[in-house]
Order: structure tokens, then sequence, then C-alpha cells
């Protein structure tokens, strides 16, 4: 990621966690923290694992926030969009704000 671009915060559940599939999207390994989305819960769509709001305290999602620039957003976007997710912003339990990828259909 080049200095001068913009950071954005990408909360994975899934397989953008896997180091294969960073190299092939990304073209390099990410650093990530663990954090947890709350008030949502997992499930699967299909082969794919799947988040959904639930509203419940008692919910939250593991997994880790990256820092990435925008074109590797972007770049996400297409990996993720074989399986019609949508990209949506939330904030972590750390309090950050990072976008997280969901399939609405796959309830």
């Amino acid at each position: 990621m080049k200095q001068t671009e913009q950071v954005q915060s990408l909360f994975s559940y899934g397989t953008l966690q896997d180091e294969a599939v960073q190299l092939s999207t990304f073209g390099r390994t990410l650093v990530g923290a663990l954090d947890e989305l709350p008030q949502y819960s997992q499930s699967t769509f299909g082969p794919y694992l799947n988040i959904r709001f639930t509203g419940n305290e008692s919910d939250a999602v593991r997994g880790t926030r990256f820092e990435i620039s925008i074109t590797e957003l972007e770049e996400a976007d297409i990996y993720e969009a074989t399986a019609d997710y949508k990209r949506i912003e939330v904030r972590l339990n750390s309090g950050i704000r990072a976008w997280v990828y969901l399939n609405e259909d796959g309830k």
C-alpha cells in the first residue's frame, strides 16, 4: 500500500483472512488485528460464510480487521462479487468503523 493512499478498515470473518486469498486478491499478505462485529451472527450461504444482523447484544462475529487502501477495497469488491455479497459499513467492538461483506439474500 502506498503511503499517499487513504486507509480503509475491512473486517473479514471468512476467506479474506486466508493468506493465499490475500496474495491472489491484493498481491500481498495483509496485517490484521482480531476484532468482533457486535449484534451479528454467522451463518452459511451455500458454500460461503455469511453474517446477518440480529440486534441481540449477546451476538458477535469474530474476525480480523485489516487496514487496506481504497484500491485494495475495490479489489475486495471484485473478489466478493462472485458470491453476490454487498459491502456495508459497521462499527466493531474496538469502536473502529470498518467495511464488511454480507449477502442479504442468504439469511
